[in-house]
């Protein structure tokens, strides 16, 4: 039995411009820091026992966040970084439909076996991308030796998890919202897991807004 607070991180710069980060490792900016710091004082008295993250920065400094008020050192794994989005990466909507029109069609149509043109990096399919998010959760819940975990990772990863969750199919429409610096709560009995809230975001001072893409 565990308890799971998937933590999105704070706000960066390329948030707000909705620019693709992917696998590009941007770091927050003053808002997120904020965010961040927020987000610690809010769950200082959680009882988390264990804090996992992405090994992106964006990530990293949002967990560390939370580090500093529990003790607890941070989990990196790679796992968890966001998707690997190809040639879309560093680019707008407005610019992927551009350049790419047909790959831009499929991304809206959410397939989850299309793979979009190769970038720096060869971009994984949804279902590639859903399937290392969940093994790196479960890695994670290991032996049940955690009672409750802190999992700070990305919208992607945290989209993934809800599926997961919920028995979702994967080209479903998102109809739930993933905030920058939210906490969304999964329960683990074993077995399966189990959305219990998602989008907690009362300890922040400001309304964040849901840029990932639906």
């Amino acid at each position: 039995m565990t308890d799971i607070l998937l933590i999105r991180h704070g706000e960066t710069d390329w948030n707000v411009d909705k620019r693709i980060q992917g696998h590009i490792d941007i770091a927050l900016n003053e808002a997120g820091r904020r965010q961040a710091s927020a987000l610690g004082a809010a769950l200082a008295d959680e009882g988390i026992d264990a804090i996992f993250a992405s090994d992106l920065r964006r990530a990293g400094a949002t967990a560390q966040a939370v580090a500093d008020v529990t003790g607890l050192n941070i989990g990196v794994d790679p796992g968890l970084r966001e998707r690997c989005y190809g040639a879309f990466e560093g680019l707008r909507h407005s610019e992927i439909e551009e350049k790419y029109p047909e790959a831009y069609r499929l991304w809206r149509a959410r397939d989850p076996d299309a793979r979009y043109p190769a970038g720096e990096r060869e971009a994984e399919t949804m279902r590639e991308f859903y399937q290392r998010s969940v093994q790196a959760v479960l890695r994670a819940i290991g032996d049940g030796r955690h009672r409750k975990l802190a999992i700070v990772t990305h919208g992607g990863v945290l989209e993934c998890l809800h599926h997961w969750a919920s028995g979702a199919g994967l080209a479903q429409p998102r109809t739930f919202d993933i905030f920058n610096a939210s906490v969304n709560r999964l329960h683990w009995d074993g077995e399966r897991a189990q959305i219990r809230s998602w989008g907690e975001i009362s300890h922040l001072n400001r309304e964040t807004l849901d840029e990932v893409d639906r």
